[in-house]
């Protein structure tokens, strides 16, 4: 009796440990906010009407959330299998299962294709052929062309905003069916306002982290030397362009004057930061870009939704 006891717990221990290296892989915290604007941007298509009661609106968002964590969490995955070496040289990383030698190779892409591809799949079945198509180039352009070219030159930050941007377009495909012609006008502004956020983001980031990224040779920042302005100056740049992007949302009608105004509101603080990132240069005010990108980002969305007309 105290045999089979011992083994199960045992069984349970390895059970739960391997939960949480699939966890690790999936890393939900940033899965999360990048499904969350899928949802926002389903949401805000037109005719779709959100309501508290409603299950069937409850049924497509939580499907639409589980579809876009296993595309998400699958493109995680396969970054993580081909930087496993470089991520022995992060501090942040090092424990990851595969740097760590908790896991295989083969059990890591098996895991990404059943969640990679079963998330398109259901996504496509459950909504529309288009909806899947755009999250499997998403998961194609994150995994196989942003990843490896973190290595090689700075555009990385480029090509993986695309990716990054395709979210709420893919929400508003799942609703409309279409992302060509007029009515899709609407996901593109959302991609737009998504693609340009990401660049102070991503920037942000790369300063803070830089001697651990300059240690795994990857090179995020748009210049080779930490020290110099040109960041700052970019981040300001990219910024800067949000601010009369806010505009655009209302004048196409997709939401009111409040939210217009939380957009034009955060795209200052926004620059603001940047403005001082690019007057100090220093780790504080790069820490305070990556903030407020925190901020902007489910801040503008939750907006734009809020007052959606």
């Amino acid at each position: 009796m105290l045999h089979e006891q011992s083994i199960k717990a045992k069984w349970h221990i390895v059970a739960m440990s391997r939960a949480k290296d699939y966890n690790q892989l999936l890393k939900p915290n940033l899965s999360g906010m990048v499904v969350f604007s899928s949802v926002i941007g389903y949401l805000m298509a037109p005719g779709i009407h959100f309501s508290w009661t409603n299950p069937r609106v409850w049924q497509e968002i939580i499907t639409l959330f589980i579809g876009g964590m296993m595309v998400t969490g699958g493109a995680n995955t396969i970054n993580q299998i081909l930087e496993r070496e470089s991520d022995k040289f992060m501090n942040r990383t090092k424990l990851r299962p595969m740097p760590d030698g908790r896991m295989e190779q083969m059990e890591a892409w098996i895991f990404a294709a059943i969640t990679g591809i079963g998330g398109a799949i259901l996504l496509s079945y459950y909504f529309n052929f288009q909806a899947g198509l755009l999250s499997f180039i998403s998961l194609l352009l994150y995994a196989f062309a942003y990843t490896p070219m973190k290595k090689v030159h700075p555009i990385a930050v480029f090509i993986g905003a695309i990716p990054g941007a395709l979210p709420p377009l893919i929400g508003w495909v799942a609703a409309t069916g279409s992302f060509m012609g007029v009515g899709s006008v609407g996901g593109w502004v959302l991609f737009l306002l998504q693609f340009f956020w990401q660049f102070p983001h991503f920037w942000a980031i790369a300063y803070v982290a830089f001697d651990d990224y300059n240690k795994a040779g990857i090179r995020l920042l748009p210049t080779r030397e930490k020290e110099t302005r040109f960041t700052g100056l970019q981040c300001m740049f990219y910024s800067l362009v949000l601010i009369p992007m806010a505009v655009v949302p209302r004048f196409l009608q997709l939401t009111g004057n409040y939210g217009m105004y939380i957009c034009l509101l955060c795209g200052i603080m926004y620059f603001v930061a940047s403005v001082m990132f690019y007057r100090n240069n220093d780790h504080k005010s790069a820490r305070r870009v990556m903030f407020a990108s925190f901020i902007y980002l489910p801040v503008i969305l939750l907006a734009l939704i809020c007052d959606k007309i």
